[in-house]
């Protein structure tokens, strides 16, 4: 997973536990693409200051995650719900062939369900 990617889910997990000024200078950076010489002008701070900020913060970033694993635990849950969408797929595809639509509809109800449970953690 690129940096940027990463800092970004670290971020919406997270990021409501940083300071607004860390936060301000995080979004500024990985979301608005800003450089360090672009957001040291609007803060009217140092280029150092904000490369100081952003080290910090991600680093804040980081520990949470080491110590919480809650974006691990996301990404796990995710890649378990492509799994089981897959093979609940296959399942009914084996079943329309088979003859069994009711079956075949059962199953696609049992997949959008699951899916439906897997985006609201």
């Amino acid at each position: 997973m690129d940096k940027t990617l990463k800092m970004s889910l670290l971020f919406d997990f997270y990021g409501p536990l940083l300071t607004k000024r860390q936060q301000d200078i995080f979004e500024m950076y990985f979301h608005d693409d800003l450089s360090l010489g672009e957001i040291s002008e609007q803060l009217d701070i140092s280029r150092q200051a904000v490369y100081d900020m952003l080290k910090r913060s991600t680093q804040t970033l980081e520990d949470f995650e080491a110590k919480l694993g809650l974006v691990a635990r996301h990404q796990q849950r995710q890649t378990t719900l492509e799994e089981i969408t897959a093979q609940l797929s296959t399942l009914s595809e084996d079943l329309k062939i088979g003859g069994r639509q009711d079956l075949a509809q059962r199953v696609e109800e049992l997949t959008a369900g699951v899916q439906e449970l897997f985006s609201d953690s």
